[in-house]
């Protein structure tokens, strides 16, 4: 069953889910959890070294069964990988179980955010060098173009290019609790009234 407080955060990399995220959890009061540590953590090794010697098809997996686990959990903010949704299953378990949560940020100003990174498997040539900010920015432009359709299915839309953290919070917290307020409504007014058999 679909639970409307359970809150899947999607944005690109750089976007701030793992920053937003657990602000954004104890604001609601809801749980948090960070998928790709969660991933990590289950797997004994960094998400570099999964892509490194296992390859993405077996990381894309780890993010299902991990996914899979937060099923009918209510009042949770779970942060998504970055390209969590172009993986099918994971995209469709999304959709049917809980509210997904985008986070809007332009190419130039994730650009900007990842070229200080180098924990990013996506920002790295194909021989593993660092990429110039221009070439990331490229690149960022290419996978947003696979991305954003999914994207932008989500039921709430946020962006984070000019705002303050705090602010970016507190705008997320109003919509939410507005969306899964409704939301409840909506499905108590659905439940089928039983009638007693005397009636």
């Amino acid at each position: 069953m679909k639970q409307p407080s359970l809150i899947f955060l999607t944005g690109f990399s750089g976007s701030g889910k793992s920053t937003i995220g657990p602000l954004l959890a104890n604001s609601l009061g809801y749980d948090f959890l960070d998928l790709d540590k969660e991933i990590e953590q289950r797997a004994g090794k960094t998400i570099n070294r999964i892509f490194d010697e296992e390859g993405e098809a077996h990381f894309r997996a780890l993010e299902l069964k991990v996914l899979e686990g937060v099923a009918g959990r209510t009042e949770l903010v779970v942060s998504l990988g970055g390209g969590v949704l172009q993986n099918d299953p994971c995209f469709s378990f999304i959709i049917a179980s809980g509210t997904l949560v985008y986070l809007h940020s332009s190419p130039e100003v994730l650009a900007k955010r990842l070229s200080h990174k180098t924990d990013r498997p996506l920002m790295k040539g194909d021989n593993g060098e660092r990429l110039s900010r221009e070439e990331i920015e490229k690149k960022i432009l290419a996978l947003l173009e696979q991305r954003e359709p999914r994207y932008k299915t989500a039921r709430i839309i946020v962006e984070t290019d000019t705002k303050r953290i705090g602010s970016t919070v507190e705008e997320l917290t109003r919509k939410i609790e507005r969306y899964v307020r409704r939301a409840r409504n909506r499905q108590f007014a659905e439940k089928p009234i039983k009638h007693s058999k005397s009636e």
